[in-house]
């Protein structure tokens, strides 16, 4: 199990995704895609590395090509490294 991290830590975690906004025990980001079919692609990418890492997202699609990712550990009941790992490998992926 992956221990809380500090509110330095997840400071300092935050920097280093910087599209990422903590939203009180969740780390949250915003994506604005060309279309709906892209949105959907970019969602079953999030899907792939999350099924990798064993570590999940809540994910919300609305109006027709924005997606919310919120991650939180809810096992431990806040903010893990495993939160950021998911954020950082996310980033990576292509969004077009």
């Amino acid at each position: 199990m992956a221990q809380l991290l500090t509110p330095d830590e997840v400071a300092a975690a935050l920097q280093a995704v910087g599209d990422w906004t903590r939203d009180g025990d969740s780390i949250t980001r915003d994506l604005s895609l060309s279309d709906f079919a892209a949105a959907i692609a970019f969602v079953n990418q999030v899907a792939g590395v999350s099924e990798s890492l064993d570590h999940h997202p809540d994910i919300l699609v609305h109006g027709w090509n924005n997606v919310r990712l919120t991650v939180t550990s809810h096992s431990e009941g806040g903010l893990t490294s495993k939160d950021f790992e998911l954020a950082a490998a996310v980033d990576a992926l292509p969004t077009t």
